[in-house]
């Protein structure tokens, strides 16, 4: 005899433990859901927040071609301050067109600067002692010198004095305050020369 179509829809049906056991598989799926989007809903803030730290008081950029060597290198990778004040012998990086340079404070404001035909540069008059260049060299000095620096105005050398241009020429000339982007703070890369250079 086959069973009525109650009996078999009683069958069908389940019971108060499996229903039991559904909800909290649901349950379960769905604390699992709520975790996974919370985890990446902080992931997210923080990586807006240090992406908002690092592109206004932290810029990291990677030093491009050779005019700061024996100090730096080309590809170095260097984190930069932007805050606090700029001074004598920091390493800098600073807007000039298009292009992101970086190079050595000679000059600050109030400061008059000379450099011989030999490449020896003068500051207030009195030889600079540079154990950071490669090698003296004049350069092109299309730059009138000496020159007194203006307030909120650097005079900036690369360390690499046959290949840099940088403020002996008028092509770059004094770098103002609103170029600057910072001062350099750590290099990071390459990881077996980490130098915290502030």
């Amino acid at each position: 005899m086959e069973p009525s179509g109650a009996e078999s829809a009683g069958a069908d049906r389940p019971s108060a433990e499996q229903i039991e056991k559904l909800l909290q598989q649901a349950q379960r799926r769905r604390a699992i859901v709520r975790s996974v989007f919370g985890t990446l809903g902080v992931l997210v803030v923080v990586a807006a927040a240090m992406t908002l730290v690092f592109s206004l008081w932290l810029p990291v950029l990677q030093v491009q071609r050779g005019s700061m060597t024996p100090t730096l290198s080309d590809g170095d990778i260097i984190v930069f301050v932007t805050t606090g004040q700029i001074r004598r012998g920091d390493i800098v990086a600073f807007h000039h067109g298009n292009q992101v340079l970086v190079k050595r404070v000679i000059a600050v404001g109030g400061d008059s600067v000379d450099i011989d035909d030999d490449g020896a540069v003068f500051l207030n008059s009195e030889p600079l002692p540079e154990p950071y260049v490669s090698g003296l060299y004049a350069g092109d000095r299309t730059t009138a010198l000496p020159c007194r620096v203006p307030e909120n105005q650097f005079f900036v050398l690369g360390d690499h004095r046959q290949t840099s241009i940088d403020s002996r020429s008028a092509d770059i000339g004094l770098v103002h305050r609103d170029q600057m982007i910072g001062r350099a703070l750590i290099r990071i890369w390459p990881l077996n020369d980490f130098l915290v250079m502030n």
